[in-house]
């Protein structure tokens, strides 16, 4: 009789230590950006946060849930890819209206400082394929546009090469690389700059952190071979970037000016 409870409560142990893991690895990966949100809101300036990380990871995600079709893995990493969709474009919208609010507010104290200029906003668009504001569109919708195009053309590839294993392994590999590759516009920034000014460490550690909780759960799960070896990459990413957080503390250096870079990764605040 107490084997048998004994049984049930090690069985109800390990049932809730796995929801437990399935919970954080749906949701794990968006705590870092709720204050990033906050952030945002509060100060209604979007400056520290790059939407080009948004592009990053909407493009990783999407090719992730593709994969699927192709090669099967846990519905606990499909429900994370669809999570972080949803933030990144909740993340979107919010830095949309942020940024052509400041713009407007920037018109109209030119105006009222005697210059002769109309208040208004210049409108850049999805559908007018200028290169030069891609990603940079001044409505939110121009950025839904952008994304359901890419998923549909990413789609009716898959649909037509869906028996090649050669296309399902590389769609798989794209996806998690794309991802793992997130950190590296910051890492490069830092160097340039020769500081990590600006970069909050609290946020890197929670990456980290959360980076290694995301590999080894790929490992102990046998994953698909990409996950857990871009997540290895990713973690190395974070630890470069944490070693900078030391050196340039340590042995700070005269900084280079400070420029405003598309490649900004959101690891900045």
């Amino acid at each position: 009789m107490e084997e048998e409870l004994l049984d049930q409560l090690v069985s109800g142990f390990g049932i809730l230590v796995t929801w437990v893991a399935a919970g954080a690895m749906v949701f794990g990966g968006v705590v870092p950006y709720v204050p990033q949100y906050r952030h945002i809101r509060r100060s209604q300036n979007a400056e520290g946060f790059s939407t080009y990380v948004c592009l990053v990871l909407l493009v990783a995600n999407i090719l992730r849930i593709l994969f699927r079709f192709g090669r099967y893995f846990e519905t606990v990493l499909l429900w994370q890819s669809i999570v972080m969709i949803c933030t990144m474009l909740v993340m979107l919208n919010l830095c949309t209206n942020v940024r052509m609010a400041s713009e407007l507010s920037t018109k109209r104290r030119s105006f009222i400082d005697g210059k002769d200029e109309e208040i208004r906003v210049p409108k850049r668009l999805f559908l007018d394929f200028e290169w030069n504001y891609f990603w940079l569109w001044s409505r939110f919708m121009d950025y839904m546009q952008c994304v359901l195009a890419f998923t549909l053309v990413a789609a009716y590839m898959t649909y037509l090469l869906l028996d090649s294993t050669l296309f399902v392994e590389t769609l798989g590999f794209l996806a998690v690389f794309t991802e793992a590759m997130l950190g590296t516009p910051q890492l490069y920034c830092n160097y340039q700059n020769k500081s990590t000014e600006g970069m909050s460490v609290k946020m890197v550690l929670m990456w980290t952190s959360g980076d290694t909780f995301k590999t080894v759960y790929f490992l102990l799960t046998q994953a698909p071979v990409q996950f857990w070896t871009c997540g290895l990459l990713q973690v190395l990413v974070d630890f470069a970037i944490l070693f900078q957080v030391y050196y340039y503390s340590r042995y700070p250096q005269k900084p280079a000016p400070h420029t405003v870079s598309h490649t900004t990764s959101a690891k900045a605040l």
